[in-house]
C-alpha cells in the first residue's frame, strides 16, 4: 500500500480523542484503498462509517477516483470506458488468470492484450471463473491474400477462442457482456494473424464472475498486458 493508503473509514465520537494516524487520515481528504477489497472493508464495520450516497475513494489498483451513488460505486468524470484492470503476462507461460475483472460497476467490458508473443501460431482460449463447459461459439475467417470466407463452430465447448497469436504478436480485441451478471455471457472479439477472425459466442449459465483465464491452445506466450475495460452502463 502506499503512504497514504487506508483501512477504514472511522466515525468519531463526541469528546474522542483522536490519535496522529488518524488525524493524517483525516487530513488525506478523499480516502485512499489499496483495492476495491480493501474500500470495501473500510465502511460499515465497528467505529467505521455506513457507506452512503456521495462517499468517495480513490484506488491505488486502477489509480481512479471513485463515488458511491446509492447503488454501485462509480468512476469519477469519465464517461464511455474506464480501464478495470492491467495485468502483466509472464515468460513463456500457457495460460493467465486475470482476478477481479468484472464486477457489478459494469454490465459490459473490453479487454485488450498489447505487446507479447507466442512460441507458435495458434489460438488463445478463454474460460470464465472455473467453468470449463458450455461455450457456443461461431468463428468466421478470411485470409488476405485471398477472396474466400471460411467459418467453423462448437457447442457445449471446454473454451472460447478469443484470440490468436504468433511469433510476432498477440492479438485480442474483445467484448464480454453480462460476465458478472446471473445471466448468459456473450462474447464478440477480432484479431488478425495472417487473416481477419471474428468470432461470436455465449457461455450458457447463469454463474456470475469476477475472473478469467487465457490459455493457449498449443505452446506458450511471453510478455505483453492484458487490459480490461468497463463500458460505462449511464
Amino acid at each position: 500500500m502506499g503512504a497514504n493508503a487506508q483501512t477504514s473509514v472511522p466515525a468519531f465520537v463526541t469528546g474522542q480523542v483522536l490519535t496522529a494516524q488518524q488525524q493524517t487520515e483525516i487530513n488525506t481528504g478523499i480516502p485512499v484503498f489499496a483495492d476495491s477489497s480493501a474500500r470495501d472493508a473500510a465502511f460499515g464495520g465497528t467505529g467505521e462509517k455506513v457507506l452512503a450516497e456521495g462517499q468517495y475513494a480513490f484506488l491505488e489498483s486502477t489509480n481512479q477516483t471513485l463515488v458511491y451513488d446509492g447503488a454501485a460505486w462509480v468512476a469519477v468524470g469519465v464517461s464511455g470506458l474506464t480501464l478495470v484492470s492491467s495485468t502483466t503476462i509472464g515468460t513463456t507461460v500457457g495460460s493467465v488468470t486475470v482476478s477481479n475483472a468484472f464486477s457489478t460497476n459494469y454490465d459490459a467490458y473490453k479487454i485488450i492484450i498489447t505487446g507479447g508473443l507466442g512460441s507458435t501460431t495458434t489460438a488463445l482460449n478463454m474460460t470464465l471463473g472455473a467453468t470449463a463447459t458450455g461455450y457456443n461459439y461461431f468463428q468466421v475467417y478470411s485470409f488476405y491474400t485471398g477472396s474466400t470466407v471460411s467459418g467453423f463452430g462448437g457447442s457445449s465447448q471446454t473454451s472460447i477462442p478469443i484470440g490468436q497469436f504468433n511469433a510476432n504478436i498477440i492479438s485480442v480485441d474483445a467484448n464480454i457482456t453480462n460476465p458478472f451478471l446471473s445471466k448468459y455471457t456473450t462474447f464478440t472479439s477480432f484479431n488478425n494473424i495472417g487473416a481477419f477472425y471474428m468470432v461470436n459466442g455465449e457461455l450458457t449459465n447463469t454463474t456470475s464472475y469476477t475472473a478469467f483465464t487465457l490459455t493457449a491452445a498449443s505452446g506458450t506466450i511471453t510478455g505483453g498486458t492484458i487490459r480490461v475495460y468497463g463500458y460505462a452502463n449511464s
